[in-house]
């Protein structure tokens, strides 16, 4: 085997390599017989090289390849030399050359397989994830994951430059309420204690900033007990980064500086800097999302106005409730058909709207669905809504942020029905100005909006009490073409004000010592003002690489349920384990 050990790669050799003899080691891609001479694609993950056993070639060396089928793990020596002009592929690195086989050796035999491994395979998600092992061949996803090295190692980098540590946090902490349920690790050496894996090391940065640490940053592994939904993972990869002595001006400054590394190191891109900065009510004004896609201009509009003239009972009584109607024009969209707009309600309706309401623009006014309320303001609705002849008006009216939020669903609809979005295009933004507090309607208490140790904007601190709905967070969101990226704040560093925020949300001062009594009595001890934000690596990796889900960019991943399909887990174990952590499973 010694004089079978690879010499080079499968994607170095070109045509300056002519005569050299080499050794390959590989995966047989492709092979193919034509009138007694194999060719054969050996793939590594530099690349392809095209093996040429001649027809005079030993029978042994035609024996040998003979007996080749996909993915056979292989070694082959041999002599580089030009292809045939009339053979060359200039699409391909090595097109111009190929090896002529002088000795194939088989490291490995291959079974029959699953999925044929082709640039991106186009088998189920299921039987990927099932043999990620073969999946994780295909150039696709060694791309995305030779990308999701390059953003690590461009992160490291930058930040290191800036003077950040790296500090690892622990893995097994307490339990505290983060948004999501925990995952719970039974204590063995502690009969009925547990546990905890992080959902994010958010108390561990604010520590190390107590500890005088005033730049770090961590590459974390954050776990959420959450429910099967969307896109998530019960496990997933963020950008931890704090910071003290600082305003949200300063950390923007930081993300924009390390987000334009990344573009560049990673995809030769150059971003434009500054990124816009929009406020929370703004942009769910506008867009209808608190993560807006900026990269086509369809706005949400208000039709306060047109409905209160108007003599449409439904929005009337929207109004009388304090509600808000808001309207979208869907430029060219008043050929649609009842059935195209209904599939349009029907996205509506998933975000809460009770219905989708619209009007088609002609030269004459306004026709169809509701337009016979408005038929006197037709004129003052077309120029207020800067709508034209042949578009269509949309409204949903409800109480705000339900109003803002089914029609920003209806505007991603429209976007990809019209091909307005661009894959091409990063537009990134940050969302200012968040309420600290949101009301919970079912519980019939006030709870805090990102996390409890966010710092009220300065305005609000003093009469907070009195009404929270009011109160605007010094917190702020990283977005880019609709998805967010990063989420972060600036933290509460006095601990008088920490305890009004827990009472605000309902923590008595025995339950806020129970689940942060190691938090708060460190900031009893000279606490930094202090501040962060953890962009989520899998997301950024998504974009970057021009896919639709984490799942893509993950080595591997969980499906929707949170199973992994290779290795079984979550799987059951041996009741003599269960008995040494002190537990009993109890069967429905």
């Amino acid at each position: 085997m010694e004089n079978m050990k690879r010499t080079v790669t499968c994607g170095n050799l070109r045509l300056a390599d002519n005569g050299k003899i080499v050794v390959l080691n590989g995966w047989v891609h492709r092979h193919r017989d034509h009138g007694g001479i194999k060719f054969i694609d050996l793939r590594d993950r530099y690349g392809i090289t095209q093996i040429v056993v001649d027809a005079d070639s030993p029978d042994k060396l035609k024996a040998a390849a003979q007996d080749l089928k996909f993915e056979y793990c292989i070694a082959v020596k041999g002599k580089v030399r030009p292809r045939p002009e009339s053979m060359k592929n200039t699409r391909m690195p090595t097109g111009e050359i190929e090896v002529q086989a002088e000795d194939i050796d088989i490291l490995s035999r291959c079974d029959v397989l699953p999925f044929m491994i082709d640039e991106k395979s186009d088998a189920r998600e299921e039987l990927r994830f099932k043999y990620r092992y073969l999946d994780l061949r295909s150039f696709s996803m060694q791309r995305k994951i030779k990308l999701r090295h390059e953003v690590v190692f461009a992160v490291r980098g930058y930040l290191k430059d800036h003077d950040f540590y790296e500090i690892e946090t622990p893995t097994l902490i307490k339990s505290t309420p983060e948004g999501a349920r925990d995952f719970l690790v039974p204590a063995r050496l502690f009969p009925g204690r547990f546990y905890a894996l992080p959902q994010s090391p958010q108390l561990f940065k604010q520590i190390l900033m107590i500890s005088g640490f005033d730049k770090y940053f961590q590459i974390a592994r954050c776990f959420r007990d959450e429910d099967a939904r969307g896109d998530r993972q019960p496990e997933h990869t963020q950008i931890d980064i704090e910071m003290s002595f600082v305003s949200k001006d300063d950390i923007f400054a930081v993300l924009e500086g390390l987000f334009c590394h990344i573009f560049k190191e990673a995809l030769s891109f150059e971003l434009k800097i500054p990124f816009k900065r929009i406020a929370y009510n703004d942009a769910m004004n506008r867009y209808g999302s608190d993560k807006p896609d900026l990269r086509f201009q369809l706005y949400l509009k208000d039709f306060n106005e047109f409905a209160d003239e108007g003599d449409f009972k439904v929005f009337k009584s929207v109004l009388e409730n304090k509600g808000t109607i808001k309207a979208i024009v869907a430029p060219g969209c008043g050929s649609f058909s009842r059935k195209q707009i209904s599939e349009l309600e029907e996205t509506a309706k998933i975000y809460g709207a009770s219905g989708l309401a619209w009007m088609k623009v002609t030269e004459e006014g306004l026709e169809g669905g509701i337009s016979k309320f408005y038929s006197s303001q037709a004129d003052k609705i077309k120029t207020g809504l800067d709508a034209k002849p042949g578009d269509l008006i949309l409204l949903a009216g409800s109480g705000w942020k339900k109003a803002c939020t089914s029609l920003g669903a209806v505007r991603i609809k429209l976007a990809h029905i019209l091909n307005l979005v661009s894959p091409d295009v990063f537009e990134f933004c940050w969302v200012t100005d968040f309420p600290l507090f949101e009301w919970n309607e079912d519980e019939k208490r006030w709870e805090a909006a990102h996390h409890m140790f966010t710092m009220p904007q300065e305005q609000y601190i003093k009469d907070m009490e009195k009404d929270p709905g009011k109160v605007k967070g010094d917190l702020y969101d990283l977005v880019c073409n609709g998805v967010e990226l990063a989420s972060g704040s600036i933290r509460i560093h006095d601990p008088g004000l920490q305890r009004r925020i827990f009472k605000i949300v309902g923590f008595s001062e025995e339950e806020a010592q129970r689940r942060f009594g190691f938090l708060l009595e460190a900031l009893k001890y000279g606490p930094p003002p202090h501040g962060g934000i953890a962009p989520g690596l899998d997301r950024l990796i998504m974009l970057m690489a021009g896919e639709n889900t984490i799942r893509e960019v993950i080595a591997f991943p969980k499906n929707t349920q949170g199973v992994s399909l290779m290795d079984e887990s979550p799987s059951e174990v041996d009741d003599e384990q269960l008995k040494e952590l002190h537990i009993k499973v109890v069967r429905e």
